[in-house]
């Protein structure tokens, strides 16, 4: 399907970076990862971020913080060689790159601390300090000799309450960790979120001014008076995509209800030489012409009346289905494509009706974490994060494989030439399945 110049000289460019990590979740990495860049970006700068995982709502806050398009980092995911090829790339055109870590720096295999390793980038550590005090410094001296091979950068003190608390933690430091910044606790050091995460930027009116407040607070700060030190990037064989989608025409829902889509998506897509055409099964009345449908993950559970009451489009799907086309459905398009779907009030709301199933959305639980899809064109790595339950569904043609657990993971539907899953699909894992995929004939 493609061929790789193996011959391609291994190039270096080198370019200043920083991964910020954290002690846990919910300790502020993606606020002050988007401080820093609107700061920089502030100042002049080109920066590019990367978030590490399969997360969808993080990168659309850096995205508009720093001005330039942010891509999922993930070893798993990807594998080495895409994310060496992607850093290279950002390196050759940027003044500054970010990468914002997940969960914890150790957490996972591979973790944060393992892609930062890896790529030699230095690495800072956010610990919300609001209920602790010199017990500050050993966890970060904690984080810093963990593990020898990670340039460890320096601490940031996250939501400290005043003066008297940051000289607390100022004068718990060992002397070998730097304390890079301290961070006061205040309304604006907030983003708001909802059940999966971060709002999406676009719902928030105020979200250009939330980020340059953000940004002002690290500039006084201090932390915007980090050194950050160059790294090098090594380039990767180049992969030469044989044109093996051109002339398909792609239709992929994107509005307020769906929007969990990897950049690198639509980056293989368009290499393999598909035509995209974005669409809103919320304000548009029928589908563009297409061969394929693409339904991602997203909110449906947020706009029930809207996607209920939008008959015209409906019908165009229902037709698309009927026509023996193509249709990929993930995790909020599956629930929009069954028989109905319940919000959390339990509001009950029809929905298309391709396949059976009811989905419930609950309050808590649900499902997060690496999967991969085998369907029968290939298996392909993905990821799953969903707060609802679907019930009544159609008999399973597989299941998803966990990436550390031998349980089985989310049912894998396939209904003619329709296949729908909790899994978010990542494309570059398996370029050739995707082209099987959305191409195969019956």
């Amino acid at each position: 399907m493609y061929d790789t110049d193996n011959q391609q000289k291994r190039m270096t460019t080198q370019c200043p970076a920083l991964f910020i990590s954290a002690i846990a979740s919910g300790q502020g990495k993606t606020t002050i990862t988007a401080g820093l860049a609107r700061y920089y970006r502030k100042q002049g700068k080109k920066v590019i971020v990367f978030k590490t995982g399969p997360d969808y709502l993080d990168p659309l806050i850096l995205e508009k913080a720093s001005g330039s398009p942010v891509e999922q980092i993930d070893l798993w995911m990807m594998g080495e060689s895409e994310c060496r090829s992607l850093l290279y790339q950002a390196a050759k055109q940027a003044d500054l790159i970010l990468v914002e870590g997940v969960m914890g720096m150790f957490d996972g295999s591979p973790s944060g601390a393992d892609l930062a390793e890896l790529f030699n980038i230095p690495v800072a550590a956010v610990i919300d300090a609001r209920s602790m005090a010199q017990t500050f410094g050993a966890i970060a001296s904690g984080l810093a000799h963990y593990r020898k091979e990670i340039q460890f950068a320096g601490a940031i003190a996250n939501a400290t309450a005043s003066q008297r608390h940051r000289d607390f933690i100022q004068n718990s430091m060992p002397s070998d960790v730097k304390l890079l910044a301290c961070l006061p606790k205040q309304d604006a050091m907030q983003l708001p979120h909802r059940h999966l995460g971060l709002i999406n930027p676009e719902e928030v009116n105020d979200i250009e001014q939330r980020l340059d407040a953000i940004a002002q607070i690290i500039e006084e700060s201090g932390l915007a008076n980090t050194h950050i030190q160059d790294v090098s990037f090594h380039a990767e064989a180049t992969t030469h995509y044989e044109q093996a989608l051109a002339g398909i025409q792609v239709a992929i829902a994107r509005d307020e209800a769906f929007s969990f889509i990897y950049a690198g998506n639509i980056r293989l897509l368009k290499s393999l030489g598909a035509e995209l055409h974005f669409f809103s099964p919320i304000h548009d009345k029928t589908l563009p012409d297409c061969d394929v449908l693409w339904l991602p993950g997203g909110y449906p559970e947020l706009h029930l009346q809207a996607l209920e009451n939008n008959h015209t489009m409906h019908h165009a799907i229902r037709q698309h289905f009927v026509d023996n086309k193509v249709i990929l459905a993930e995790c909020g398009g599956m629930l929009y494509i069954q028989q109905s779907l319940t919000d959390i009030s339990g509001y009950k709301a029809k929905m298309i009706g391709l396949i059976s199933g009811d989905g419930i959305m609950r309050s808590k639980g649900g499902c997060q974490g690496m999967q991969s899809a085998p369907l029968p064109e290939g298996e392909i790595r993905g990821h799953a994060h969903h707060r609802s339950k679907s019930e009544n569904t159609e008999t399973a043609i597989a299941y998803g494989k966990r990436a550390r657990h031998p349980s089985p993971g989310e049912k894998i539907i396939r209904k003619h030439r329709l296949t729908a899953s909790y899994i978010h699909l990542y494309f570059p894992s398996n370029s050739e399945a995707i082209v099987k995929l959305f191409s195969q004939k019956i």
